[in-house]
């Protein structure tokens, strides 16, 4: 396979794993934002969340939720974000599913993406299209 996160779940390729246990990984990202900042996978190959079960996706959520606090009690981080990108559209790099966790300290900088102010326009457009989904 030539996936590189299942050759890390494999051995084929070194990682700074910090957590797993028979299902999930959790190594240090190559290229941190910031102290700490891990990537959480499923061992078996997925490419994306959506290609995930809701029982999947459950227990990597529950995973992703104990290695963060983990994380953050370590290093002392008075947060953390969760990313998740999914699809290539989205910013998705590697085709294995992985989450993100970044720690966030004080003054270290970091930005979220801005507001759309066109978009904020569309609101009740989009509400129209949504609103019935999920009812």
């Amino acid at each position: 396979m030539d996936c590189i996160f299942c050759k890390i779940v494999d051995g084929q390729i070194p990682a700074k794993i910090i957590y797993q246990d028979n299902d999930y990984l959790t190594f240090l990202d190559i290229s941190p934002v910031s102290q700490g900042h891990s990537l959480v996978i499923p061992k078996k190959h997925t490419v994306d969340f959506s290609s995930l079960t809701g029982a999947e996706a459950g227990a990597l959520a529950t995973t992703v939720l104990k290695v963060a606090k983990g994380i953050a009690q370590a290093l002392g981080a008075a947060a953390y974000n969760l990313g998740l990108n999914n699809g290539q559209s989205a910013g998705q790099i590697v085709p294995h599913v992985h989450w993100h966790i970044i720690p966030r300290y004080p003054g270290d900088d970091l930005h979220l993406w801005p507001a759309d102010a066109a978009e904020s326009q569309r609101l009740d457009e989009t509400f129209t299209k949504l609103k019935n989904i999920f009812q």
